[in-house]
């Protein structure tokens, strides 16, 4: 991933003022046409390369086909690897060019708030009809009492577990504490199931780990006022004395270099009994129950749970996955673009993505939490609690820009991982607490 240096954010952030509000939400809506802005109606939206396939193929063909009936929009879908995203971000404000739509995953889009048009009135009149944001998208999505972008989903991980191998261990069902946690996995990786976690540079699967991680341990980055970096405390250096030894005795040690794609892959080829990911990985299982079998020769599908990473004498938590549809400042197509974004999200369309994702994402409003998909596979059914047993980058604070940089640059990554790899728990500690300051300024 690209990374971004303090005079690149400051550039990023102060790129330009808010484009002017949406210039009447009721008349982009109810028109039966695509309105124009000066070019011809098409809208090029960016997008992530999902983790369940269908859901693209959907987009790319169904979806567009049918956004070219409905509203006479040419639409482009361009699907990417996530972690290429920020560097296509970076070039297009530069540049003042590129895709209309960008999505916006984690709390990046306050990295690039003023670079983006003004969705407010659009996000507010979405939010209001399907029940209310969550508050993680709320968080994400607003930057100075302004709506940045419109939110699509958010998700998050859990732990995929093979349940037989955990049983052989001692367990019966997912440790729920560090201690256990770490009982059961120095017998899992005694018999060669390791557990497997990324402490890498990717855009999920690491601060999706590890950020829980040091907030289970009473760790947090700055003091509830936003500013103050906190930290350097006894309970973060204790929790990096534990995720040492935890990492030697218990994990896969190849994980220093893993992707968000590199754990699926290990789970799926029976070298790791446990991983905290998306759902994609009981997805693939269960699409293709003939070709990833246990060891006795039945679908692995039927020998995976979903269980909430352990927690400690600070709580239990996750870290949502906030997904923005940010719209680009610079875009001369606005007014077809958020037709079209008000149009994706009515029910009869939002619906047919969303069931194609079977639990895999969470809807950006509360009322999907009563869609029927939640009541298909009750293996799918944890990750509808996602939402809402999480805190955001950023805490004890709120997920600001600075939060935003401190997870682009990997700085809470990084702590664990250079201790890991030798570094003393207290200085690796220390460095990255220096890294903070440097970013919050206190």
């Amino acid at each position: 991933m690209t990374r971004i240096t303090r005079r690149g954010f400051a550039q990023l952030s102060g790129a330009g003022a808010f484009a002017a509000g949406t210039g009447g939400l009721a008349g982009i809506l109810a028109s039966g046409r695509a309105p124009a802005y000066g070019q011809t109606a098409a809208v090029h939206w960016l997008r992530w390369a999902d983790f369940v396939p269908a859901s693209d193929v959907l987009l790319k063909g169904p979806i567009v086909q049918q956004c070219q009936k409905d509203l006479g929009i040419k639409l482009t879908v361009e699907t990417i690897n996530a972690n290429d995203i920020q560097a296509r971000v970076t070039s297009a404000v530069q540049s003042g060019t590129g895709p209309d739509i960008i999505l916006g995953l984690n709390n990046w889009p306050q990295l690039y708030a003023r670079s983006l048009a003004d969705v407010t009135d659009l996000a507010e009149q979405l939010g209001k009809e399907g029940g209310g944001y969550y508050d993680a998208l709320k968080s994400v999505g607003t930057y100075d009492k302004h709506w940045i972008g419109v939110p699509w989903c958010i998700g998050g991980g859990l732990v995929a577990y093979r349940k037989s191998w955990l049983a052989k261990a001692g367990a019966d069902k997912f440790p729920a504490n560090w201690d256990d946690y770490r009982a059961v996995g120095k017998k899992l990786k005694a018999a060669g199931h390791p557990y497997g976690q990324t402490a890498g540079h990717t855009f999920g699967d690491a601060p999706g780990w590890w950020y829980p991680y040091m907030w289970s341990w009473g760790g947090k980055e700055v003091e509830a006022d936003g500013k103050t970096v906190a930290l350097n405390s006894k309970e973060t250096v204790e929790s990096v004395k534990f995720a040492v030894a935890l990492w030697k005795e218990t994990m896969d040690e190849g994980g220093l270099s893993w992707d968000d794609t590199s754990n699926n892959r290990a789970f799926l080829s029976g070298s790791i009994s446990a991983t905290n990911n998306g759902a994609s990985i009981y997805l693939e299982a269960k699409k293709k129950p003939d070709s990833y079998q246990t060891d006795k020769g039945t679908p692995m599908k039927d020998d995976i749970l979903h269980a909430s990473i352990p927690g400690g004498a600070g709580g239990q938590f996750n870290l949502p996955g906030p997904m923005i549809d940010m719209l680009m400042g610079y875009s001369k197509n606005q007014d077809s673009a958020k037709k079209f974004m008000a149009w994706i999200r009515s029910k009869p369309v939002y619906e047919q993505w969303f069931t194609s994702q079977q639990g895999y994402q969470c809807g950006p409003t509360k009322m999907w939490e009563d869609d029927p998909v939640w009541n298909v596979d009750p293996v799918l059914a944890p990750f509808k609690k996602i939402p809402v047993t999480g805190r955001m980058l950023g805490y004890a604070g709120a997920p600001t820009q600075n939060a935003a940089e401190v997870q682009t640059k990997y700085i809470i990554v990084d702590m664990y991982a250079k201790a890991i790899q030798g570094m003393p728990a207290e200085a690796s500690v220390k460095a990255a607490h220096d890294e903070l300051v440097k970013i919050y300024g206190a």
